[in-house]
């Protein structure tokens, strides 16, 4: 007799090779789900594309940015604090700075409210405005003092398909760690540079849904950020893409000749930078972005730092020349006994500590499907590795621990580590292996165009 479950997995079959799925060559997606001409992601009178980033200090405060078609007038934001009945209280209205942005989508407005001056852990409920419509409330909690515990998200470069595939991590992520408060993106949230700017940021926008104006958000640029101006002329030269600065209300307080796309703030018992890389590297500002991180680390009193950035500096893909941006900000790292770099970029997984010591540990990680292959230098100096696989990370401080988890996007344990530190500030590091699932490697010759370079496209 066939099982219940048997038969079920038989129909399933038949079902598969009736659409012809079974034994098909694998086919690459669009890169975004919007049918060629279609206007879905124009911006209209109904506000979105809201959220919220870090003040630098968040336990005083936080930033809301979010869009609408242009206005007729200035939009504004609404706090209050939230409270168990649908009287909000007493509310508190805000007036946005605005600022146009033209996309293949047509035109729209971009907004951005700083809320300061704010209780430590208070859970706020605030909305926004657009053309005779206000957005739903949402909650905001600022952060807590730093004895409290505090969990947070890493993604890698989300980039391609954010819809039909980076959303399925994000949500996983969410529901493995839903006390969440702070978001880091190590970059290449879009791939951009093709004609679908606008369309691919409305897709990362749907793709991270109510996470991104319920949570502290902090990104890092990434090069696909920038497009190629004088592309293929001796003129040619990066340049930052209209959307990053109007899409996100960043702290502003970073380096010289990078201040948009560099930043830092303190979140409970951490202080995380932001670096950009792509500027470091193809805009010659290396050495300022390490001076600046110099000072910011310095001044530093809390008891754990991190850094994020783009561009691995110990690359994990064959022919990465990152060596500038480790000549200029590696030695900074080492200076301030860093504990975590995470970075994206390169499309696997990779950890490894640094040449002198376990700290700091630096991460690479990749959310998107765009998958590729580890180089032989990246398998014999990190450990461990991955390709063929989309990650999401979920780091838990408290009580002088700092414990770190790399998970699939089905939620199983790829790596971990946790960091203790003592009364005298003495860190040490410790692997975790319990529970952690076997190495994934590419189990393809060719990704779904035919390349070899990469698993997946």
């Amino acid at each position: 007799m066939i099982s219940r479950g048997k038969r079920q997995w038989l129909l399933l079959a038949a079902m598969m090779v009736a659409a012809g799925a079974v034994g098909a060559a694998p086919v690459a997606e669009p890169n975004t789900q919007v049918p060629a001409g279609s206007r879905h992601y124009a911006a209209s009178s109904f506000p979105d594309r809201i959220v919220a980033s870090p003040a630098q200090d968040a336990g005083s405060g936080f930033a809301v940015a979010w869009r609408t078609a242009p206005l007729p007038f200035v939009p504004r934001l609404e706090l209050a604090i939230a409270g168990d009945s649908p009287d909000m209280g007493q509310v508190q209205q805000l007036t946005a700075r605005s600022r146009a942005l033209q996309s293949e989508n047509g035109s729209s407005q971009h907004h951005r409210v700083d809320l300061t001056g704010l209780l430590p852990d208070t859970l706020y409920a605030y909305r926004v405005q657009g053309q005779d419509t206000w957005s739903a409330w949402h909650h905001f909690r600022t952060a807590a003092s730093a004895d409290q515990p505090l969990t947070l998200l890493y993604f890698g470069d989300t980039q391609n398909k954010n819809l039909s595939h980076v959303s399925r991590v994000i949500r996983q992520g969410w529901q493995t760690a839903p006390d969440a408060r702070l978001a880091l993106f190590a970059g290449d949230l879009v791939s951009g540079g093709d004609g679908q700017d606008d369309s691919e940021w409305g897709e990362w926008f749907a793709a991270a849904g109510a996470l991104l104006p319920g949570m502290a958000v902090a990104p890092a640029a990434g090069n696909h950020e920038y497009f190629e101006e004088f592309e293929d002329t001796p003129q040619e030269r990066r340049v930052l893409g209209g959307h990053w600065p109007v899409s996100f209300a960043l702290p502003g307080n970073g380096a010289a000749n990078a201040t948009s796309t560099t930043y830092w703030f303190d979140y409970q018992a951490v202080r995380v930078v932001v670096l950009d890389g792509t500027s470091a590297l193809d805009l010659g500002t290396a050495r300022t972005q390490a001076k600046w991180l110099d000072g910011v680390l310095a001044a530093s009193r809390q008891p754990w730092n991190i850094v994020v950035v783009h561009q691995p500096l110990y690359p994990l893909r064959a022919e990465r020349d990152n060596t500038v941006l480790a000549e200029q900000v590696q030695p900074v790292l080492r200076r301030h006994h860093v504990d975590l770099v995470l970075q994206g970029h390169d499309h696997t997984y990779g950890r490894r500590g640094d040449d002198r010591g376990a700290l700091p540990q630096y991460i690479s990680s990749v959310a998107g499907p765009k998958q590729y292959r580890l180089s032989a230098q990246a398998r014999a100096t990190m450990q461990p590795v991955a390709e063929d696989t989309q990650l999401f990370q979920v780091l838990r401080i408290h009580q002088g621990r700092l414990h770190y988890e790399a998970r699939t996007a089905t939620g199983r344990l790829y790596d971990a580590f946790q960091i203790s530190r003592d009364d005298a500030g003495k860190k040490q590091f410790s692997e975790l292996r319990e529970g952690r699932i076997g190495q994934r490697d590419c189990p393809r010759a060719a990704s779904p165009k035919g390349r070899d370079d990469r698993c997946w496209e």
